[in-house]
């Protein structure tokens, strides 16, 4: 795994609406990877690379560029910030982070609360809420008015570290699907469909770019890459059918949001048991990836989601497994250099 630039990517800050600065990054990958890079509607990005002779059909991979996010509301008097999630926020997740404001100019924050020496026996048992919580700029009123206004977004600040045999840190949802994709259309050449590696954007808000993006690629086979929460941290079942760490890449059935194709998960798992690749099924009745708006989009698609199982989805400490990472690249692989099957056998 190449860490150095899954932490460039995880580090980057990128709310929902304003992933710019993950736009950069993708951009500059895909210009030496594809053949040409098209900015696309609502800030997705598609590396497009033609086929090796006459295609046959069109493949498109999408993995998002956008994070969990804050959008500022109101400053008051003391510099403190309100703010709207963007995103789904677990509140007890963002007691005690830095973020950083894209105000005027970078503003970094943090987000506090009452300290414990102040709050009675009730309130010390109750769980805060987002509406309870403000970023503290740490400036005077007029000063923090003057660089941070409302409709400004923020994000949390971590660095990507390693624990253990895992690798930690904020918005690894889904830049590790972001790495995984750049990483394996690095890795492949021109193959028997067009292909489109497309950066979505504002996923974490319903799934948005994505569908403008498929409408206009209109791909015959559309894969999301993006993660799937692991059933092996704390709270789960000791034993029985999971998704864990260590296990390989997870091919996603299901999930509260879309099907999977069955044709595409049974080619996704006929090429990792050909290839060897370590793979396990993610089969659940919550959550959601890009892969609805992939199969609904325009004429519709066949489509699926490989996907990177994660503790702690939607906090600071999104943890992952390095093998499994890898996993998912070779099978991303796999798929550019075999998709067509899926065509050939229709």
């Amino acid at each position: 795994m190449d860490s150095a630039l899954l932490a460039e990517l995880t580090e980057a800050s990128g709310p929902p609406g304003a992933e710019d600065r993950v736009r950069q990054i993708v951009r500059r990958h895909l210009d030496a990877t594809t053949d040409r890079v098209d900015d696309l509607a609502m800030g997705c990005l598609d590396g497009v690379r033609a086929a090796a002779g006459a295609p046959r059909g069109r493949l498109m991979l999408a993995a998002h560029m956008d994070e969990i996010g804050l959008m500022i509301t109101h400053v008051d008097d003391r510099g403190f910030a309100s703010f709207v999630p963007l995103g789904g926020w677990d509140a007890r997740t963002l007691v005690g982070q830095r973020v950083l404001i894209h105000g005027t100019e970078d503003v970094p924050g943090i987000v506090g609360t009452t300290p414990v020496h102040l709050l009675d026996a009730a309130a010390r048992s109750k769980a805060p809420k987002m509406d309870d919580l403000t970023i503290d700029l740490g400036l005077p009123g007029d000063r923090a008015r003057e660089v941070v206004r409302p409709g400004d977004v923020a994000s949390r600040v971590r660095r990507l570290a390693e624990v253990g045999d895992l690798v930690t840190g904020k918005a690894l949802d889904d830049r590790v699907g972001v790495y995984v994709m750049l990483q394996a259309v690095g890795a492949t050449g021109p193959g028997p469909m067009e292909l489109h590696a497309t950066a979505t954007a504002q996923e974490e808000v319903g799934l948005r770019g994505a569908r403008t993006a498929a409408h206009r690629i209109a791909p015959d086979v559309a894969v999301a890459i993006d993660t799937c929460p692991a059933d092996d941290g704390p709270g789960t079942p000791a034993s029985g059918p999971s998704t864990r760490l260590g296990e390989g890449a997870a091919i996603r059935v299901m999930d509260a949001s879309a099907i999977g194709h069955r044709g595409l998960v049974d080619l996704l798992i006929a090429l990792a048991e050909e290839r060897g690749i370590p793979h396990q099924l993610h089969v659940s009745n919550k959550g959601g990836t890009d892969t609805a708006s992939l199969q609904m989009s325009g004429g519709g698609a066949i489509a699926g989601c490989i996907s990177i199982p994660t503790r702690y989805v939607h906090t600071s400490v999104e943890a992952c497994h390095p093998g499994d990472v890898d996993a998912a690249v070779d099978l991303t692989v796999a798929l550019i250099e075999e998709a067509h099957r899926l065509l050939d056998d229709a």
